[in-house]
């Protein structure tokens, strides 16, 4: 059986009515066993640090349902740990049942935005490009890299390789346009 000193009364009394010196005598008493119930549930140091600060969150928000008459602050305490990490473990299955989804998805299908006669078509409009757009178009849209990424990679000014990008573009769309 679990008994309370005349002490424990008054922090019951003063964190009931949200006085927030007994929040921090709360947690200056009751953390540590907190901190060592969630570490052992969990075995990981960073989830239990969440864990112990959401505890306390809790438990100062919820204050008002607290009754000392059914038991002491720090049983009321331990409740609510255990509420807390079942809630970090439904979270993982969570995680683990999307990331089992995810990897049982197939691989996404072959872009069929266009046929195959018209990336030819394209291929063959990008290399009657002169060399450098060429290179630059080729960085941009088969490598997918930034404009900033092909300045670095060609050693070219931002500017130079956005003019090239536009040119290019403004000729690919005249060819295409007039084969069409």
């Amino acid at each position: 059986m679990t008994t309370t000193s005349p002490d424990d009364n008054r922090l019951f009394d003063a964190f009931g009515d949200g006085d927030e010196r007994a929040l921090e005598e709360a947690y200056t008493r009751w953390s540590p066993l907190v901190y060592t119930l969630a570490l052992r549930a969990l075995a990981d140091v960073g989830e239990a640090e969440d864990v112990t600060q959401k505890v306390f969150v809790r438990a100062w928000r919820g204050r008002a349902t607290f009754d000392a008459d059914r038991g002491p602050l720090s049983a009321w305490l331990v409740g609510i740990t255990r509420n807390c990490i079942a809630d970090v473990h439904a979270e993982r299955a969570r995680r683990l049942r999307l990331e089992e989804a995810v990897a049982q998805e197939p691989p996404p299908a072959p872009d069929v935005g266009l046929d195959v006669a018209e990336r030819l078509m394209v291929a063959s409009e990008l290399d009657r490009l002169d060399e450098v757009p060429r290179r630059v178009m080729h960085l941009a849209f088969y490598d997918d890299l930034t404009h900033t990424q092909i300045a670095d990679t060609l050693g070219l000014p931002l500017g130079t390789v956005k003019s090239h990008i536009r040119r290019s573009l403004a000729r690919l769309r005249t060819r295409l346009e007039v084969t069409e």
